[in-house]
């Protein structure tokens, strides 16, 4: 995901965190009669641009995307199995020729019909690199996508995926280039979600008040840095919403909005500030939530634009000069786990301690291996970060890490918000290491591995490194195409461990999900990549 998945980069450092406490690990409903309709507010911070869901990727604009919009599949909030959702069925004989047939009764907010053309028209924009999508890189394993998109600096000379075909209405099949068996699981993430005709008329216009056909609607302009508001759809062709209208409250402080949620301005937040971890739990008991998530904080480097960080060696010897243990104890109250693999604990394939030496704390060979390896220009190390999540802490302490156990100096490089970040990334303006997190797309070990670091990746999606392995886009092309899920899941292990060795990134910690919610709401609760789901929210009585 570039920006995000791809659902995606994580804006916050606090938007998931364990509590040393003994905590809630769901929501709890309250005995109290619940009420259908009521307003509410909840945290949220400024989407990085317009809020079309083939172009959205970091979490703050896939938050709202995920409630304004119903795509095919939906990921089960307690086990992350993709279950069906707009989808009728989704099925192949062969994992290459998918046939989908679609429910009836799902309108866009415009009262327009959804149909199998609202999927395959919003596919083809979003698979022609012309229109630069975040999420094109989720299309290229669509029969005919290098038509769409050849490459920067060259044309496309299509303006249709060969592979995608209207049947009927409520039908239509998609050929893959080979077979792919994670590709139902796929199409949970929302560049996949279906788009109206209005939108091929001004899609700026559009990103700005988006058209969904999801359970909630937008409610007005999008007041950007200050609130998004959205209401119930009471037309929605699945489950309709309690609630009567949201307002998505836009903050840069994470300390401010929880400190509303304390007096009850907002309702409910899904990233907590450091400050709150010792005592969240015992001031929210039940209603406070702890569970994994799907995350993974990193350093990364831009290693295609900088030739300071391009010896893999310089790269270990950085990772293994920073103590984990420390960060998630001291800076994070033990609400973060050193990670030690390039994929979520949370995911089929992960593989505790695959990092091995590269992820240990050993700082006496760190300084060898960094010396050995020629060191940095100038002895000096800069990091750039989001000011808007909560990460001056943790950066800083990596900062003074480094300085002590490799002798440079290290300079901090704070962007206001994290779109900022993400486009100077993206246009390839930093040359500094940088903080990045990411949470998964949909439920798969591919997922950690080719939106972040695959070529196709590079320009139109979250390789902001530029790292380029053959060996591993290989292994990668493989295990798509293994005939059984253990296969393939050997093979991207491989693939993984292709990254270990050249540690593009540094995976620093996973998260842990931390929420809080007012005594106003019950059934609240968030997703394995720590999203709001505001339609099974109910006022309490």
């Amino acid at each position: 995901m570039r920006g995000a998945t791809q659902t995606k980069w994580l804006v916050a450092a606090t938007a998931i965190a364990l509590a040393a406490t003994a905590c809630s690990t769901s929501s709890k409903s309250s005995d109290s009669a619940s009420k259908d309709g009521g307003s509410i507010a909840v945290q949220s911070g400024e989407p990085q641009h317009g809020l079309v869901p083939q172009n959205t990727a970091e979490s703050e604009g896939t938050e709202i995307v995920y409630n304004l919009f119903t795509g095919l599949v939906k990921y089960d909030i307690q086990t992350n199995a993709p279950k069906l959702d707009m989808a009728e069925s989704i099925d192949s004989p062969d994992s290459t020729v998918w046939t989908i047939k679609l429910k009836d009764g799902y309108t866009f907010h415009n009262g327009e019909k959804v149909t199998a053309k609202s999927f395959v028209d919003a596919w083809n924009w979003g698979a022609n690199q012309d229109n630069a999508a975040e999420g094109l890189p989720f299309y290229d394993k669509i029969l005919g996508s290098e038509e769409l998109a050849p490459g920067k600096g060259k044309t496309p000379t299509a303006k249709e995926l060969k592979g995608l075909k209207v049947v009927d209405d409520k039908t239509f099949t998609v050929t893959l280039k080979a077979p792919f068996s994670q590709f139902k699981t796929m199409l949970g993430y929302n560049p996949f979600y279906p788009l109206p005709t209005a939108f091929f008329n001004d899609p700026k216009a559009f990103g700005e008040h988006p058209i969904g056909n999801g359970p909630f609607q937008m409610d007005g302009d999008w007041e950007h840095n200050k609130q998004i508001k959205v209401k119930r759809y009471d037309n929605y062709g699945g489950t309709k919403a309690h609630l009567q209208s949201v307002t998505f409250k836009i903050y840069d402080n994470l300390d401010t909005a929880y400190n509303d949620l304390r007096a009850d301005n907002i309702q409910a937040t899904n990233k907590l500030p450091i400050s709150a971890m010792s005592t969240v739990a015992s001031e929210f008991g039940d209603r406070y939530i702890n569970k994994p998530e799907s995350g993974i904080g990193y350093i990364g480097f831009p290693i295609a634009y900088n030739p300071a960080y391009q010896k893999p060696e310089i790269r270990k010897a950085i990772s293994m000069a920073i103590d984990r243990d420390s960060i998630t104890k001291t800076i994070f109250a033990g609400t973060r786990v050193p990670a030690s693999d390039f994929v979520s604990p949370l995911i089929n394939g992960y593989r505790k301690d695959a990092c091995g030496d590269a992820c240990k704390y050993d700082p006496a060979k760190a300084k060898d291996l960094f010396t050995q390896a020629g060191g940095l220009p100038n002895n000096t190390l800069e990091l750039g970060y989001n000011a808007d999540g909560g990460h001056k802490e943790w950066i800083e302490a990596v900062g003074n890490q480094l300085k002590k156990n490799l002798g440079i100096e290290v300079t901090f490089k704070p962007f206001e918000k994290f779109g900022k970040i993400l486009d100077a990334l993206q246009a390839k303006q930093y040359q500094g290491a940088f903080r990045m997190a990411w949470s998964m797309d949909y439920p798969s070990i591919e997922d950690y591995l080719r939106p972040i670091f695959s070529k196709v990746a590079i320009d139109s999606g979250s390789n902001y490194g530029g790292y380029v392995n053959d060996q591993f886009e290989n292994l990668l092309n493989q295990a798509d195409a293994a005939k059984t899920e253990d296969e393939g899941i050997k093979l991207y292990q491989q693939a993984d461990d292709i990254l270990i060795k050249d540690m593009p990134y540094i995976p620093v910690y996973t998260y842990q999900s931390s929420a809080a919610y007012t005594k106003k709401i019950k059934n609240f609760n968030t997703d394995a990549q720590m999203r709001f789901d505001l339609a099974a929210i109910e006022m309490a009585g």
